[in-house]
């Protein structure tokens, strides 16, 4: 991807987030805090998961 495409597409999404609605930035802001992902998932990945499962299946 050469620099002018990624400019274009920054551009793209920029006018795109600008041009939506006020009650749907809103909306969206409310359900990205909702959805928090466990602080381990966050700290190490997908590490915990892995050794979670593959105590669970012993």
């Amino acid at each position: 991807m050469s620099t002018n495409d990624y400019v274009k597409f920054m551009t793209q999404e920029i006018v795109r987030y600008m041009d939506m609605p006020q009650d749907e930035k809103k909306e969206r802001k409310r359900t990205k805090q909702e959805y928090k992902e466990p602080v381990s998932y966050k700290m190490f990945g997908m590490l915990p998961f892995a050794l979670k499962t593959l105590f669970k299946k012993r």
